[in-house]
């Protein structure tokens, strides 16, 4: 792992830190790529049940690097690795839970969009501000229609405004407000973490190709998920330890992870 990306273990939980903090942890190329790939690392992992998303500093994260579009990088080599980032949260199996801290803006706020679980303290603010650069939010506007509805994604490209954490919450972007984001994030990261790893990717793939899916489709593969899931060790170790009033050891977690 690079400085720019803090990575640790923490059970079936990994956390992720962005660490450009002299940077307002702004998204340069280098970090963008650092943190797709263990993204995308920690989601072919087994042994992970969720990602904690956090960042050093008092800015969250600044958006792009403005100071490296100015030195010329190359449009296409910038286009590639944010397509990869700013697609996480409908490509990746694996819940990430966000801890946000202080300023997430522009692409900071599509990072956010991209997560599966938000914390947000009381000093976090967030916003579509690339319109005040001249420029529009591409391809993080996906992820944030997604997070918040198409008419309220557009008034904020078009306004560019910054808005707080408590507006965040009550448009459903950010999910719980609480002071020590990280602390309550790793809460909620080791709670998804606990459950079944089988009905967690069966569920999140479930999700991705429903919303790919027209109604009908999407009634046909939620039948084939449930069915598989319903013959599946893991649902009937669930109901076994339902009844008996126990926590269940789910079968389907890798061999290490067995208590």
């Amino acid at each position: 792992m690079t400085d720019l990306l803090h990575s640790v273990r923490e059970g079936r939980v990994l956390r992720l830190t962005l660490n450009r903090p002299d940077k307002r942890n702004a998204l340069d190329a280098a970090l963008c790529a650092a943190l797709t790939d263990a993204l995308e690392a920690a989601d072919r992992d087994p042994a992970i049940g969720a990602i904690l998303l956090a960042a050093n500093g008092n800015v969250f994260c600044a958006g792009m690097d403005l100071a490296e579009i100015e030195s010329g990088i190359a449009t296409s080599e910038l286009n590639a690795v944010h397509e990869r980032l700013f697609t996480v949260g409908v490509r990746l199996t694996t819940p990430i839970v966000a801890a946000v801290h202080g300023p997430a803006l522009g692409g900071g706020t599509g990072l956010v969009a991209n997560c599966h679980i938000v914390v947000a303290g009381p000093e976090a603010a967030f916003g579509l501000t690339e319109i005040r650069l001249a420029i529009w939010p591409f391809l993080i506007y996906r992820a944030v229609a997604a997070a918040v509805g198409d008419r309220r994604t557009l008034e904020l490209a078009l306004t560019g405004r910054i808005f707080d954490s408590a507006e965040a919450h009550e448009m459903v972007l950010v999910h719980e407000l609480h002071p020590d984001t990280v602390h309550r994030a790793l809460e909620i990261a080791r709670r998804v973490a606990g459950f079944s790893p089988i009905a967690i990717h069966s569920g999140m793939s479930f999700v991705q190709q429903m919303k790919a899916s027209n109604p009908q489709d999407a009634g046909a593969i939620a039948q084939t998920f449930r069915n598989e899931l319903f013959t599946a060790p893991d649902f009937k170790e669930g109901i076994r330890a339902f009844l008996e009033k126990r926590p269940p050891h789910w079968p389907s977690l890798p061999k290490t992870e067995l208590p």
